[in-house]
């Protein structure tokens, strides 16, 4: 999970952290301006293919008949409304910052400030949207941590334990949206719905593999280690060496990093409810961009909606799930939308996607330059909080 980066010669300007409290700071060299020429290639191959699927889609809105159409609804839309859909988007990016936040407030040793955690969660936003299925998110969050004064070992607990609550988080909201609206999706997509039904499970089964990952280390190596072994003896896998080092060093690297950053339930508690209010500004797009165009819809169903579409797009091994994105929303939103779907579809991927992945581009470049942690503004907050009461 987490790869080695080179840099180029000429991009190479090396700054050492000092080391500072409970080791979270650490004599290492980390460097500024040092992504690889794999990261850059990768990025512009998914910008070129996201370029060349908005360029399909255009000429499928002409040669289908239905340009006039999305011309037309566009020139409706409420601005208003798509300004609302903006501060949706605005407040999932400031509570991502936010469940950082709480995860740094009890660790007095940690480093971070409030623009080292508003890159981090940009850098989250750019590569996760660029990169297949989102993998490319962490690691490049990892980086970011540890040129922002964390120890490598501190990064990955800090962003593993985020990873967890985050996938947790989508299995609870999505569970929480169909208990009240299962009849809705029976009878109006009828067997279909058994297919997101099947990706809801997927879910569960994902967070379960990673808690027993987290808690049960040694036992998880002792499978691996023996299919890895039946699967080299019947000649079905290669690079065998690779996949070893990926269960025998890996897997204890990702429990410990879990354990480390859970150490305070509390404090995980109060992410995983920070984590599903952010989950339910973006779910809940998909309603705003109907108030758009003037679209009478139930609340509670275009957020079941919504979650049931995050976890289609995820699905999808291309970049920004193109292909499960268009199509679920289609089939999800299509009776809601009537002949706008083209246009609804153009302004709330531009909403959910387009638009965050150009705005974090700059955040990314953010950092904290007064020497104030969150620990320390937090502890500050208290102190002048206790004096204030003293007062009284």
């Amino acid at each position: 999970m987490l790869e080695g980066r080179k840099s180029c010669p000429h991009q190479r300007r090396e700054e050492e952290s000092v080391a500072q409290g409970e080791g979270f700071r650490t004599n290492v060299r980390v460097q500024r301006g040092a992504e690889s020429p794999d990261d850059v290639r990768g990025v512009r191959k998914s910008v070129a293919f996201l370029f060349g699927v908005a360029l399909v889609y255009f000429l499928y809105l002409v040669f289908s008949g239905q340009w006039g159409e999305f011309v037309h609804a566009l020139a409706g839309v409420s601005g208003g409304w798509v300004a609302v859909a903006l501060l949706c988007y605005v407040a999932y990016y400031l509570l991502g910052v936010t469940a950082y936040a709480i995860a740094c407030i009890g660790d007095k040793g940690s480093p971070l400030g409030i623009r080292d955690l508003m890159s981090v969660e940009a850098t989250g936003v750019f590569f996760s949207n660029l990169s297949p299925n989102g993998t490319g998110g962490a690691p490049a969050q990892i980086v970011r941590l540890t040129r922002a004064g964390l120890s490598v070992g501190a990064a990955g607990a800090l962003q593993y334990t985020r990873f967890i609550v985050y996938e947790a988080g989508e299995g609870v909201f999505a569970a929480l949206m169909l208990i009240p609206r299962m009849g809705y999706f029976v009878q109006t997509y009828g067997n279909v719905f058994y297919v997101g039904a099947l990706l809801f499970g997927a879910k569960i089964l994902e967070v379960m593999a990673l808690l027993l990952v987290c808690l049960l280390p040694n036992q998880v190596v002792a499978v691996g280690n023996w299919a890895l072994r039946l699967l080299r003896r019947r000649g079905w896998l290669r690079r065998y060496d690779h996949w070893n080092r990926l269960v025998n060093e890996q897997v204890r690297e990702f429990s410990n990093g879990f354990k480390t950053g859970a150490r305070n339930l509390g404090l995980m508690v109060w992410t995983l409810v920070v984590t599903l209010v952010q989950l339910g500004c973006q779910y809940a797009l998909p309603w705003v961009v109907l108030q758009a165009f003037g679209k009478e819809a139930d609340f509670v169903t275009c957020v079941a909606c919504g979650s049931m579409l995050e976890l289609l797009t995820s699905a999808i091994p291309l970049p920004g799930g193109t292909g499960g994105a268009e199509g679920g929303f289609a089939y999800l939103f299509g009776g809601m939308f009537g002949a706008a779907l083209p246009a609804g579809y153009v302004v709330w991927r531009s909403v959910e996607y387009v638009l965050p992945v150009l705005v974090a581009a700059p955040l990314m470049a953010l950092r904290t330059n007064s020497g104030l942690s969150v620990h320390e503004r937090w502890r500050r907050l208290l102190a002048r909080r206790a004096r204030r009461s003293g007062q009284r």
